[in-house]
């Protein structure tokens, strides 16, 4: 492999934006006949095939340096972990729009990538969204890119187990490089440096220090209403307006359906009737803001076994039945065998319950009320419920 030219690339990312020098030298190189241009792994190896080096010029060669740390830094593999389970078993797929994500960027910081890159605008998407937002809308391909584990979660054939070599970097280390990462972005816009939105947006939420859990809990509740509500399908129950054009045809339009929401509230004995009460709320709040009421949003009271289902539209209606022991497992089976599935599940709970062995088919989000909640399983999306 030409070592010397795919260094030389290098470098030069790290020269132009200095603000990624850190995460960039922090990759190890791997070469690899079996990747067919670059990929990372989880551990911040970076699989290079050497034919790729040959044929790409140096220009091109550091806008795919930093497409891949991109990847790594904004953590594509923990978030792709807390999708659904037949989403990520379609990792392709979850790869084009996490490219997505990061290319509009890329491209309006006046990078070179390659040709065939993914952009928002190839399926008619807006730039500057996030790859959750982006998934719905990204049709199956066999001819996806593939990034490696450190993009979309699930290990590459052509990557070496977490014990092999060469030196790896831990989680620990990596959420360091994030944090350093995001301050050097900072610096360099307090110097009046110039940085693509979605990166200022990224730096900014990483090191805000302090959130009101209420913004945070609106913010996740309405980021999974709209995953759920961009699953858009045919129907011929309203045909299309087109339909008078064509005689004997008729044409199917687009639907795009309200989401259903259950809302799983812990009720037994360690919970506070206040607390739940106040974060029962926002939520029903919130998902009145995006349409979301009605029959549409179930409440279950749960100890360690349902002891109420109830469908409202607002938190008074709510019967908070319950006391004894501690399993949301069973409240969130409940839910989904609700003859109306769920897309959403959103658990109100202190943290001290067994969790599913599996990521659920719907967008799952722990409110986790008080301070010493333990975190639920990484691929649960996950608040902190205070007082603030």
């Amino acid at each position: 492999m030409d070592t010397a030219k795919l260094l030389a690339a290098r470098y030069r990312a790290a020269e132009d934006r200095p603000y990624l020098a850190s995460a960039l030298y922090a990759l190890t190189v791997v070469p690899s006949s079996r990747v067919r241009t670059m990929g990372v792994d989880r551990h911040w190896r970076v699989y290079v095939s050497p034919e790729f080096v040959t044929a790409t010029p140096v220009v091109e060669l550091a806008g795919v340096w930093v497409h891949e740390v991109a990847h790594l830094l904004r953590d594509h593999h923990g978030r792709a972990g807390r999708l659904p389970a037949a989403d990520q078993r379609d990792h392709l797929r979850v790869n084009i729009a996490q490219d997505c994500e990061i290319n509009d960027d890329l491209l309006q910081d006046g990078l070179a990538l390659p040709e065939g890159r993914m952009e928002p605008g190839r399926f008619g998407l807006p730039a500057g969204g996030l790859f959750e937002g982006y998934l719905p809308a990204i049709p199956a391909t066999p001819h996806a890119p593939d990034c490696g584990s450190g993009a979309h979660g699930t290990p590459a054939p052509w990557e070496r187990g977490e014990d092999e070599g060469p030196a790896r970097v831990g989680p620990v280390e990596a959420e360091a490089l994030r944090r350093t990462t995001a301050q050097a972005m900072r610096e360099h816009r307090r110097g009046r440096g110039r940085l693509p939105a979605g990166w200022q947006r990224w730096a900014e939420e990483l090191l805000e220090p302090t959130v009101d859990w209420r913004q945070v809990l609106a913010g996740a509740v309405r980021e999974a209403a709209a995953w759920a509500g961009g699953a858009v399908d045919y129907t011929y129950r309203r045909p299309s307006r087109r339909t008078p054009a064509l005689r004997g045809v008729v044409l199917p339009s687009l639907r795009r359906p309200l989401p259903r929401v259950a809302i799983v509230v812990d009720t037994s004995g360690s919970m506070g009737e206040d607390d739940l009460a106040a974060a029962l709320g926002e939520v029903t709040g919130v998902l009145r803001e995006v349409g979301v009421r009605g029959n549409r949003v179930a409440v279950l009271a749960c100890d360690a076994d349902v002891q109420a289902v109830t469908r409202v539209t607002g938190a008074d209606q709510v019967t908070l039945a319950g006391g004894g022991g501690t399993n949301m497992v069973v409240g969130i089976e409940a839910a989904l065998a609700l003859p109306d599935r769920p897309n959403i599940v959103v658990v109100l709970t202190d943290g001290w319950t067994p969790w599913p062995a599996e990521t659920p088919s719907c967008r799952l989000i722990a409110a986790l009320i008080g301070a010493d909640a333990p975190e639920p399983p990484a691929w649960v999306e996950s608040v902190r419920v205070g007082s603030a």
